[in-house]
């Protein structure tokens, strides 16, 4: 089965790629629950010979394809979810539900993987062995992929998972990838600064957590920058301080909330550790007690290389050398389709979808309200995905 077949295919179709993501982004879902979403998915692939199994966490399902012959099992997963906020992009799918967007793109993630289902299914009798496709809900914190896991939808293991997601601002239909780290590590930290309030002319009298907590947000900078090696790429961002009730009166505690991101296992147990140690002592200093929560988000996203070389030279064939961008860095940003990648070999890879032509370097990001996609990329998105998991099945990791 040639990659070029696949591609004319996902063209075929691009009115119902395109039609499932418009509906999809009209009515968002937040976190675990997305049935709407889920029934829509459904709906458009009702007629295909899909084998669906379906959560008790969460509205996660999994639909499985089985080919014509025996063989592997090949994973393919789009994620459901939406954003808390508001929309201001003026489309006219724009969103229907106040406070709700589709601006990280699950829209699209989902509908390509429906078209690659589609395209896939049509061809099932060519297929060595299963592709199964992973619908996921709650990727944006709430550990969708994990709960999709303990649910056993995706007992037994696959052999290869592969998962897209598109980048707005990164040029049209170019597919990126790298080996090792591909997004980081997130876990949240909160620190609670204990001490004695009082009257704000008397501070003398009060033990102050509001200067501790400054000290903390500082130290914490300079920590990063003196213990760890830029190489590493440890972000401790502080975005949350919360203290006091009027301007004349020193409060008994202080509250600062944040995000740790790291590259490496080690790296993130070493950087908790640090934190704990200055949050502590800076506040000892101050005559004050500090208490580090921290709360444990998804895992590094690790793509394995042979998972990373199989994209590329799915992408060359799809569009030549400019097709294909080698990342020369990991993204800070975090992904649950890390938990799949902890079990499973295979990778993550994003899909340009600025405006052809446009100057794709000022086009707004993810998680922007006015973030825009140019939907003619999507069938790209569908063909990568099915050839992905034909080329593996059909040879492995050859």
């Amino acid at each position: 089965m040639l990659t070029e077949t696949l591609i004319l295919a996902a063209r075929e179709i691009e009115p119902r790629i395109v039609a499932l993501r418009r509906a999809i982004h009209a009515e968002p879902e937040l976190g675990l629950e997305t049935p709407r979403t889920l029934a829509k998915v459904r709906a458009e692939l009702a007629d295909l010979p899909l084998a669906w199994r379906e959560g008790t966490s969460a509205t996660g399902a999994v639909a499985v394809l089985q080919g014509g012959k025996p063989g592997r099992t090949a994973l393919l997963r789009g994620d459901m979810d939406a954003l808390p906020m508001q929309e201001d992009t003026g489309l006219p799918f724009a969103s229907t539900i106040p406070g709700r967007m589709h601006a990280c793109g699950h829209d699209t993630h989902t509908a390509m993987l429906a078209g690659a289902a589609r395209i896939l299914a049509e061809r099932r009798e060519e297929i060595c062995g299963e592709v199964h496709f992973m619908f996921q809900p709650g990727e944006e914190g709430f550990h969708g992929a994990r709960y999709m896991i303990e649910d056993g939808l995706l007992d037994p293991w696959p052999d290869a998972a592969f998962a897209l997601h598109i980048m707005p601002n990164s040029p049209h239909g170019v597919i990126a990838g790298r080996h090792g780290a591909m997004m980081a590590a997130a876990d949240m930290v909160e620190i609670t600064l204990t001490g004695r309030g009082g009257h704000a002319s008397m501070p003398h009298d009060t033990r102050d957590p509001i200067p501790a907590a400054a000290e903390i947000v500082t130290a914490l900078q300079t920590m990063v920058t003196r213990r760890f090696a830029a190489a590493e790429a440890c972000v401790v961002t502080i975005t949350q301080m919360e203290a006091g009730s009027a301007h004349n009166i020193i409060p008994d505690t202080a509250l600062l909330r944040g995000t740790i991101r790291t590259l490496s296992a080690q790296r993130r147990q070493a950087l908790r550790a640090a934190i704990v140690e200055v949050a502590e002592n800076v506040a000892r200093a101050h005559g004050c007690t500090a208490s580090v929560n921290i709360e444990e988000g998804f895992p590094v996203t690790v793509n394995d290389g042979r998972a990373v070389d199989l994209g590329r030279q799915v992408a060359l064939q799809m569009g030549g050398e400019q097709a294909y961008q080698q990342l020369a860095h990991a993204l800070m940003g975090a992904e649950d389709f890390a938990y799949v990648l902890e079990k499973v070999p295979g990778a993550m890879f994003f899909l340009g979808v600025a405006e052809e032509g446009s100057d794709w370097k000022s086009c707004c990001g993810i998680h922007s309200s006015k973030m825009m996609v140019d939907e003619s990329v999507l069938p790209t998105g569908s063909a990568f995905l099915a050839s992905c998991a034909v080329r593996f099945l059909e040879n492995g990791w050859e």
